[in-house]
Parts: C-alpha cells; structure tokens; sequence
C-alpha cells in the first residue's frame, strides 16, 4: 500500500497520527474524545482518565495497548491517517494546524484511498480519477476500483442540483421530501430509482443554554439567572415537549417522509435503539398545565406567561441560515411556544457563527440545531458525557452538574467497554431513558433517506448506511 504520491504507507504514519496528532494538546483533534478512555479508579473511587499507547514494531505492524476494554475500538479505528513523511515538519514547528487549510490546492491532499484527485475547478467541479495503484484486487484478481472517474459538480443551490439531475447531468441525487412527489413518477422515463433507506442516523432538536459558567473576560454569566432558572426546570422542557407538532413538522416540512423521534438513539443504529422512552406528544393542554402548576401564568393579559417572581417568560431562539427545514422546524417551535404564553424571539443566525455560540462564547439561550449520528452510540460521548465540549446545553463540566447527567457519564463510559453485546445494549437503552426523562434536548422528527440513482450502475447494495462500496461499483452502459 502506497500513499498517493508514491510513498510507502506504515504503521509509522499509525504512530504518528495517533502520537503526534490526536494526542496533540496543541491540536485540535475531533478524534481526541473516541480515544480518551475513562474508567473508575477502584483506588480513590474517582474517574480517571488514560490514553492507549500506540507502538509501530515494524513497518507493517503496530501495537496498541488500552487502560481498559473498549468495545467499538475496531469501529473506532476508521480514523484517517496521515502521512507522517508530508506533515512530520509542519507538527515540528507547530504550523500543522495551517498546513492543510481551505485555501490548499485539493491536488496536494493525499491519501491512500482507490481515488485520487485529478482536478479543482472552484464553483464548477472536483474530479476524481483512479488510483492505479490502489491496493485492493476483486475475486478474479483485477485492481480495484472499477471506475475511472468520479465527477463531482457544484452547483449553487439545492434548486439547481434537482434540475441538473432531471436535465441527466448527475446520476445520483439525495432527494429532500418536497422533492418526492415531483421525481417519483418520473423514475421510469428518466431512468432512475429512488431508494428509500429508513429514518437517518442524524436529528434535528430544540435545546436551551444550562450552562452554569461565567465569561472569563467580563465575569458576567453565559446566561441571566432568570432565565437559567427556567431552562434548568426540568417540569419547564418537558412542557416545552408537548408544544412540538411533529406530525404537522412530517406533513408541512418533510412532506410526509419523516419519522417522530422520542429517543437520542435513532431505530437506523438497530437494537441499541430504545423504542419504549418516555413520550412527549403534542398536547397544548398538558403544557399548559404543566406551567399553571409551577405557577408561571399571565398576571396582566398581555397574552405571555410570567414567573412566579412576576418575569416575563421571554428568550431569544435562533437557527442556521441556509437550512430551510431547521428555519420551518424553529416557526412550527416558535408558534407551539406561543400558544402557551411564552414568548420566542426568533432569529437567523449564519451556522459559523452558530458553532461559536454553541463551542466557544456560549452566548445563545434556545436553539433549534441538528447533529448528525452514528451506528455505534459511542459516536455521541462527546455529546452526552458531561466534560465534554458538545455537551451542548452545559458542556465541558468539571463535576457532572446534575446526578442524571452524571449517571449518563457512567452508562456511557461502562457501555463503551463492555464486551456482551446484549449488556452493551442494555446500557445504552438506560441512557436513553433517563434522556428522554429530563429532556436536555427536545427531539423533533428523524428524515427519510432518499437517493435517486440513474439505472447505469452495476452492485448497488442499499443498505441502512451507503448505496454501494464505491470501489466495486462500476457503469452498464459504456
């Protein structure tokens, strides 16, 4: 196996990943929180914290040594590598975080996959072409991959990329759920098919700032007491829960191809998901109850609730720009809020901006924001375990703030090692109620997985995680 320039790969370019990069304190690493391994010190009953040592013996094997089992570690072991003999100085001189930025020509980029790159054209295309010598034969012996070129085009909107499809100048199409009515009869006279794959692994929530920390620059808390008080009741969110209309978010937003979601864990991950959590259905009178209860009721008749101390429940709501379903989700929230007088300021907000917010400044209040997910829950520690930074609503906790979340910790980091596939699940299944018993984030509705693809193609596997292995597809037609 070679990198793309020619150079041998090793399990020195191992050592070096892991040693001199996602154990870097001076990088920035989204693979750090994966091997960042806890376990209880049965010693001084207090969590610690080690990393595995990673060893190269030779050229062609590396050893890794772990403080402690862990059960997705073959998963987990997809990380990227990096070419030790390119970036070795950059990490040397402290200049690695530069070296590969958006500015780089993709041309310098390499890898060792079965594709290379061929070409860049900003705002036009990014061609790929094969890797002659990509490491990995068929049955029969011949060099993989089959195809010659992958051609990616960039168009300017969502607008443009169904129309260039319909016109035939893409073959494959990820089809948003308004987009379904109008492509489905045509599959036959524009020779494709859609596949539809289930509800996605990803899910898209309302959540509010808990964040308990002050800005170490003015001293001023990240949130107002008044309203930290409100968003940390849990009697609050769960109120809050009941407003969602998921059924009119299917009907209004994904047309009718989405699914509700109540549990962290989507059913694509398989038996790690938790079908029997506890369920927030859409019921205006349950919420309003839920506030009359806590004595949070309208005192002037202005139409918005007060707290009991006589303040006004208002707070700022913002989403991404760019994201038509998150800006229709955050309406249908900010309406729900409405009928149950309290009042939502609703606002736009760029997503860089958005991640700063949520990952640096922590200025927001309430938020309506989407993450992507996995099929092992391991994926999601750097969301649910307390010190971690996007434990959105509170993250990078020194001491778990409330005892539910550090009861999620515990399953978290007991579930990562246990080896019983069906205690690993139990784990996790626990982890899920206790979720979805304290809300942290309020769950909307999971989208249909639809992809149109022209009928050219030759070992096409839909599954619940890709259309095919891109190595062994190849064209009918040519």
């Amino acid at each position: 196996m070679t990198w793309h320039d020619g150079t041998p790969f090793t399990a020195h370019d191992v050592e070096f990943t892991f040693n001199r990069i996602i154990y870097n304190e001076d990088i920035n690493s989204s693979a750090g929180a994966t091997f960042n391994f806890r376990f209880l010190d049965e010693a001084t009953g207090t969590w610690t914290e080690a990393r595995m040592t990673v060893t190269a013996l030779d050229d062609y094997t590396v050893r890794c040594v772990l403080p402690v089992s862990f059960a997705p570690f073959l998963r987990s072991m997809g990380t990227a590598i990096y070419p030790r003999h390119i970036l070795e100085p950059y990490v040397d001189d402290g200049t690695f975080n530069e070296v590969w930025d958006i500015g780089t020509d993709p041309a310098e980029v390499i890898g060792t996959g079965p594709f290379t790159i061929e070409r860049y054209v900003p705002d036009d295309r990014l061609v790929l072409s094969r890797n002659p010598n990509y490491w990995l034969k068929d049955e029969a012996g011949n060099s993989l991959p089959y195809l010659d070129k992958i051609v990616h085009i960039i168009v300017p909107s969502l607008e443009t990329e169904l129309a260039r499809f319909k016109e035939g100048d893409s073959d494959i199409h990820g089809v948003l759920g308004e987009e379904f009515e109008e492509l489905e009869p045509l599959q036959a006279e524009g020779n494709f098919t859609i596949h539809r794959r289930g509800p996605a692994l990803g899910s898209t929530f309302l959540t509010f700032n808990m964040n308990l920390g002050e800005n170490p620059d003015t001293m001023e808390p990240y949130v107002a007491a008044t309203k930290l008080k409100w968003f940390r009741n849990t009697q609050f969110r769960r109120a809050v829960a009941h407003i969602v209309d998921k059924e009119a978010i299917i009907r209004d937003v994904q047309h009718g191809l989405g699914y509700p979601q109540w549990s962290s864990i989507s059913p694509a991950a398989g038996d790690f998901h938790n079908p029997d959590v506890r369920r927030y259905e859409y019921d205006i009178a349950e919420a309003n109850r839920i506030l009359d209860s806590l004595g949070w009721v309208d005192t002037d008749g202005d139409g918005i609730r007060e707290d009991e101390a006589g303040n006004t429940i208002a707070f700022s709501l913002v989403t991404q720009t760019q994201s038509d379903v998150s800006e229709r989700v955050g309406v249908i929230i900010q309406q729900g809020l409405e009928e149950i007088g309290i009042k939502a300021d609703f606002r736009l907000v760029e997503f860089g901006e958005l991640v700063t917010q949520l990952t640096r400044s922590y200025d927001w209040e309430a938020m309506v924001i989407g993450l992507s997910g996995g099929p092992d829950p391991h994926g999601g520690i750097n969301v649910w375990h307390s010190s971690e930074n996007l434990h959105l609503w509170y993250p990078n906790q020194p001491q778990p703030a409330t005892d539910w979340e550090a009861e999620i910790d515990s399953l978290y980091v007991r579930a990562s090692q246990e080896l019983d596939r069906s205690e690993r699940v139990a784990l996790y299944h626990r982890a899920q109620e206790i979720a979805a018993e304290n809300v942290p984030l309020i769950y909307t509705t999971r989208s249909e997985r639809l992809t149109a693809v022209r009928n050219v193609f030759a070992n096409t596997t839909p599954t619940l995680y890709g259309l095919w292995d891109i190595r062994y597809l190849y064209r009918t037609d040519l």
